[in-house]
């Protein structure tokens, strides 16, 4: 499940400079990147766009390795349907977006100062478009801004391009993933060590934290600590809670690598014994997960999916109050998602949590949560640590 977000790094021997705006270009990333932004133009115009604009996040670093800081100030990546791409900075931001891919890929870097309105530059250099997208985490101040330039304009959301390109990975990606869900996996290997009655939620979130940085992460994302009630909250994160003797624990952590790709995956523990009830109900899950997982294949649909981790819980699924999973990359949380009624189809290189839980308010929870990549003829699970409730001793020193 999931958090905050920020990126980097691809194939070769690239290494992700967490926070400088740009990642290391090697011959192969820029041939990655060129036929991105020739499948992004070519999306655009099968769309009926006359351009796609892209602002600071992972759509910018998928598509041409720049991850800029997203300021008031706007940057814009402007992908035209037949013409070349160009890209618009503020100039203190200049030697940052020339240094980074872009400047590599010889895209053009429109500056503007600080008395200059850059959304009319945009509108200048597009001439008179009808029909434009903006990618989807484009903030509400510069779509309206955008909009007072271009009044004529249609506007619409980039996410069925961009989240088409994104939603299956390279193989340099996924074995970025694969690295991610290692490290984390070597977190959770420890996870028991620091479980003991009398520690509250908090000081087990501080210890994984300081794990996962030891491991290889460049940055914690999330960390939900949930025991006894406070594991009925899906997105409960940590509190003062002393844990005691009996009480499930929903531990969800992830991370950003250096790679820039995302760690994400949940298990549950106990200290002691947990009630009988508990115990069945956390069979039906661990269940309910592993043929979910099982299920997935190219072609079978997102919905699908959902549905075999939702029928094999019985009466325990009115208690799985969340979709089954979601992609993972670049973010924590992207396409495609696996929920009930989706259509979508599976294709080979997707990657996507499945994590199937239940929450009954006031009393306890659970969730199992594995990262997956639909292989040509089957899935492969990234996540290795053991599925079964893990059982510390009370008397855990």
């Amino acid at each position: 499940m999931a958090g905050p977000e920020r990126i980097h790094d691809p194939p070769g021997d690239t290494v992700g400079l967490v926070g400088t705006g740009h990642v290391a270009a090697t011959p192969e990333l820029i041939e990655t990147l060129g036929a991105r932004l020739a499948r992004a133009a070519s999306g655009t115009a099968e769309a009926g766009w006359d351009a796609l604009i892209v602002t600071p996040g992972a759509n910018l670093v998928y598509l041409i390795g720049y991850d800029a800081v997203p300021l008031e100030r706007i940057t814009a990546l402007v992908i035209p349907a037949h013409a070349d791409p160009f890209l618009i900075v503020p100039r203190l931001e200049r030697l940052a977006a020339v240094a980074s891919p872009a400047g590599d890929l010889q895209i053009p870097v429109v500056t503007w100062d600080e008395h200059d309105d850059p959304y009319q530059l945009i509108a200048d250099r597009l001439g008179l478009p009808t029909h434009l997208a903006v990618d989807n985490d484009m903030t509400a101040s510069k779509v309206l801004r955008l909009r007072d330039a271009l009044p004529q304009v249609r506007l619409e959301l980039a996410g069925p391009v961009l989240d088409e390109l994104r939603q299956v990975k390279d193989p340099w990606e996924i074995d970025a993933l694969r690295e991610a869900a290692a490290a984390i996996d070597r977190v959770h290997a420890r996870v028991g060590e620091l479980l003991r009655p009398g520690r509250t939620e908090a000081e087990v979130g501080a210890d994984i934290a300081e794990l996962i940085l030891a491991e290889g992460h460049t940055r914690v994302d999330f960390i939900i600590v949930a025991s006894g009630p406070n594991a009925a909250s899906p997105h409960h994160a940590v509190s003062e809670r002393v844990i005691g003797v009996g009480d499930p624990i929903v531990v969800d952590i992830g991370g950003t690598m250096p790679s820039g790709y995302r760690s994400d995956c949940t298990r549950t523990y106990c200290i002691g014994a947990p009630p009988e009830e508990f115990l069945r109900d956390y069979q039906l899950l661990q269940e309910a997960q592993e043929r979910a997982v099982q299920g997935v294949r190219p072609g079978v649909t997102s919905g699908q999916i959902d549905g075999l981790a939702r029928e094999h819980l019985g009466g325990t699924a009115e208690f799985f109050i969340h979709r089954t999973g979601h992609g993972i990359g670049l973010l924590t949380h992207e396409e495609p998602y696996i929920m009930a009624g989706s259509p979508l189809p599976l294709r080979e290189g997707m990657a996507f949590s499945v994590e199937p839980g239940f929450y009954i308010e006031s009393t306890w929870g659970a969730r199992i949560e594995d990262i997956v990549v639909c292989t040509p003829d089957g899935v492969e699970s990234l996540n290795r640590q053991p599925r079964d409730l893990h059982i510390v001793p009370a008397s855990a020193e």
